[in-house]
């Protein structure tokens, strides 16, 4: 019987291994651990990659982790077939680290998209180099001048928290969520509002995915192209340094 796993990543965002006990094994090698760090693919956002280390030193290379029949189940797919762990094993789950915090910079970079162009959004994907954001607009919008009110807030080193909700107050509050096709993950209780600056003073929007803690941490960023998909949908595609320093 699958018991509920501890993610930790919900509480800190910055924990890039822990230690944690096997709980199940799946017929294709999935593995359940009692806790984890790992972030699962859900809301555009990438699974976490990695490794499992095994109290002999030996490694379990790790693809991206996904959820299973619900959000409470989180799964660490090995990259290939091989000895696996048993169900009660003691083991160290390790993040690959510089690429979660390439998505958490992005993930961010993001929503301070979402505040530069408050229009409901219609689809996103958080990429290590690339990401994307589309909205349901039709205006005409300068991609240099997005780029230049990003970097403000980038440059204006925003705090960046997390604030907790019921998932009864967010079906009292529809409103807060900007995404017209993705709704927050709910069913466990309570729902994450990420928040950027005092007091929420620049956006509080449900999401439950991982952020950087200030905005100066995103870096620099650029809109590199702005689509037109659709009488009224732009999508934007974001990437990281400045327009003279991308390839």
């Amino acid at each position: 019987m699958t018991k509920l796993v501890a993610a930790l990543f919900r509480d800190d965002f910055y924990l890039s291994t822990t230690e944690a006990v096997v709980t199940a094994i799946h017929e294709d090698g999935g593995i359940e651990l009692d806790r984890t760090c790992f972030y699962a693919t859900s809301g555009g956002q990438p699974g976490d990659t990695g490794f499992l280390e095994r109290l002999d030193g030996s490694r379990i290379a790790l693809g991206p982790t996904v959820h299973g029949a619900g959000k409470d189940v989180i799964i660490h797919r090995p990259l290939e077939a091989g000895v696996l762990p048993v169900v009660g094993e003691t083991l160290v789950a390790h993040i690959d680290w510089p690429r979660r915090y390439r998505l958490m910079r992005m993930h961010t970079a993001c929503h301070l998209l979402s505040v530069v162009c408050p229009f409901p959004i219609t689809g996103a994907a958080v990429g290590e180099d690339e990401s994307r954001v589309d909205f349901d607009m039709s205006e005409t919008i300068d991609r240099d001048e997005v780029t230049a009110q990003l970097m403000k807030l980038v440059e204006e080193n925003h705090p960046i928290y997390v604030q907790w909700i019921t998932d009864e107050e967010l079906a009292a509050n529809p409103n807060i969520v900007k995404s017209k096709n993705v709704r927050p993950p709910m069913g466990l209780g309570r729902v994450s509002l990420v928040c950027i600056g005092e007091n929420s003073s620049v956006d509080s929007q449900p999401c439950g995915g991982t952020h950087v803690s200030e905005t100066q941490e995103v870096g620099a960023i650029h809109i590199s192209k702005i689509e037109k998909k659709g009488k009224e949908n732009r999508r934007f595609r974001i990437r990281f340094g400045t327009p003279s320093s991308a390839p």
